[in-house]
């Protein structure tokens, strides 16, 4: 049996109810998204609704600590404690999930926080973090540029996690919720 697919763009499922009708698609996915819910139960739910089989989401586990991006912006910690669902949400709305790590490779071309783990100075872009909800959320960020662009100057980045520096990927806290 061939799977429905159909793409459902620029909608949010919290916001709205989905146009779509009770158990229209095999599976459906939420990528790196579920932050952005002003509802996230009701949204799952109303994924829920229209998916018949497996839900996957790509998110974040704000109770994950070791990124050092938080040691130059520790306001981020606050912001993902805030918006991002604890992993124990999942399986409270949708019942018993799997909860994977999902590492990112130290060449990632996707723009998204993590991205650019092993390349400290693409953070100091302006364009770079343009592309990153968490960066403009926060606002004035300048404090931690100021004090990354000297620790990259200086050498004390390379020397504090000189241990990243040679790994070809690396747990950031991002996680692979899926539905049993």
């Amino acid at each position: 049996m061939p799977l429905s697919f159909r793409a459902v763009q620029n909608t949010c499922p919290s916001t709205i109810n989905l146009s779509i009708d009770d158990k229209s698609f095999d599976a459906s996915m939420a990528v790196l998204t579920v932050h952005h819910w002003s509802d996230q139960e009701t949204g799952v739910m109303e994924m829920r609704r229209v998916t018949r089989g497996r839900i996957v989401f790509l998110t974040y586990d704000p109770s994950f600590r070791g990124f050092w991006v938080a040691d130059y912006f520790p306001a981020l910690v606050t912001l993902d404690e805030g918006q991002m669902p604890p992993m124990a949400s999942y399986e409270k709305w949708l019942g018993p999930v799997e909860v994977s790590a999902v590492p990112i490779p130290h060449d990632c071309t996707d723009g998204f926080l993590a991205g650019y783990w092993r390349r400290p100075a693409a953070y100091l872009d302006e364009r770079v973090r343009a592309a990153m909800s968490s960066f403009w959320a926060l606002g004035d960020v300048s404090e931690g540029l100021e004090a990354l662009e000297a620790d990259l100057k200086n050498g004390a980045w390379a020397q504090r996690y000189s241990n990243l520096l040679n790994l070809e990927e690396l747990d950031c806290g991002y996680r692979l919720v899926a539905t049993r």
